[in-house]
């Protein structure tokens, strides 16, 4: 049985932002399948990132999939705006939503894929009631909120969790992973299950970021 082909989401957190339409025309070149974009709030996570103006700009020169990561409490206020402003795939936290299935009918009715993301305390068997309904779930490899942080090496029992929920229940949810992901850790993570890997600094601090984004597409051949 072939396998399936593993997506590469670079982490525009990690990009320059003074040369920011430079590293989105670099994505593009790659071999990379999607944008990743993260949305920071200062609340829900300890920090402020970019919103829509600059997703709205990024959108111009993107010719591959936004995928948004709402970091941000009440997501549902902005998930109009954020496919207005040209999101493919918009993904909540668990942990910041009273309403998840809600978010999600809302989400999809909007016309984007609907992801789920889980901060790394939180247990997979949140998912259970929701699987179905969700064409990604992120698990985080790290606290959210900054970039460049190490690794959690629980993050490997969580994704086989998530695997083998998504098994028995018959979801076609990708399985993505975000944070401390790198070349060192790539083979084991999609060995494991994973279907996306978002990589930030590792791409975008590489000397090469095409063949790095290269490497991580075929690290799991």
């Amino acid at each position: 049985m072939e396998k399936n082909p593993v997506l590469v989401a670079p982490s525009l957190l990690a990009a320059n932002f003074l040369e920011l339409g430079k590293d989105v025309e670099m994505v593009n070149r790659s071999e990379a399948d999607w944008f990743h974009l993260d949305v920071m709030d200062g609340r829900f996570v300890p920090n402020i990132s970019y919103g829509l103006p600059v997703i709205s700009q990024i959108k111009k020169l993107a010719k591959k999939p936004l995928d948004v990561h709402l970091m941000i409490e009440e997501p549902e206020k902005y998930a109009e705006a954020f496919k207005k402003a040209g999101a493919d795939s918009l993904t909540v936290h668990v942990e910041a939503c009273v309403h998840l299935h809600r978010n999600i009918q809302q989400i999809k009715n909007l016309g984007m894929r609907a992801g789920v993301a889980l901060n790394p305390h939180t247990p997979v068997v949140m998912l259970e009631n929701i699987i179905q309904d969700i064409d990604i779930v992120l698990v985080m490899s790290v606290n959210p909120g900054f970039g460049g942080q190490t690794f959690i090496e629980q993050t490997y029992n969580k994704i086989r969790q998530v695997k083998q929920l998504i098994a028995d229940t018959g979801s076609t949810a990708l399985i993505q992973v975000d944070g401390g992901v790198e070349l060192s850790n790539a083979a084991q993570l999609i060995k494991t299950g994973a279907n996306v890997l978002v990589s930030g600094s590792a791409i975008f601090a590489s000397p090469d970021p095409e063949a790095t984004i290269h490497l991580l597409k075929i690290s799991g051949k």
